[in-house]
C-alpha cells in the first residue's frame, strides 16, 4: 500500500475490537476527512481509499473513548480519565503509508507508527 493512513483501534479490556467507537480524522485546523465508527475487523470504514487527502502535514485522530465505553455499561465518572482522546501525528513523506494501532481501555492507550 502506497501513502495514506489506517487507524486499528482495539479494546484490550475487553480482547476485543472497539467495533462502534466514533472516530475522526483530519488535518489539524481544518474540517474532517472521515468521521465514522470502527468496524467489525476494527477499523475505519473507508479510510484506505482516501490516501490522497493525505499530504505532508499534521493531522488529528479524535477518538470518542468515554462514549465507547458508557455504550457498553461501564461505569464512567462524569468527568472520565479518557473522554474524546485527540492524537496528533505528522505525515513526512506523503509517498508511505501511516499506520496507527490504537491499544486502550478507559484508563489508557498506546499507539505507534505500524507498519512502517
Amino acid at each position: 500500500m502506497n501513502g495514506g493512513v489506517s487507524i486499528h483501534v482495539v479494546d484490550v479490556a475487553s480482547g476485543r475490537v472497539a467495533q462502534g467507537m466514533g472516530v475522526s480524522i483530519g488535518a489539524v485546523g481544518q474540517a474532517s476527512i472521515l468521521e465514522g465508527n470502527v468496524d467489525e475487523r476494527g477499523l475505519l470504514p473507508l479510510l484506505e481509499t482516501l490516501g490522497v487527502c493525505f499530504g505532508v502535514g499534521v493531522y488529528e485522530v479524535r477518538l470518542q473513548v468515554a462514549a465507547f465505553y458508557r455504550a457498553r455499561g461501564a461505569s464512567i465518572a462524569d468527568t472520565p480519565f479518557l473522554d474524546e482522546l485527540v492524537y496528533r501525528f505528522g505525515i513526512g513523506d506523503a509517498r508511505e503509508h501511516y499506520h496507527l494501532p490504537f491499544k486502550l481501555t478507559a484508563w489508557g492507550v498506546s499507539c505507534f507508527r505500524g507498519g512502517a
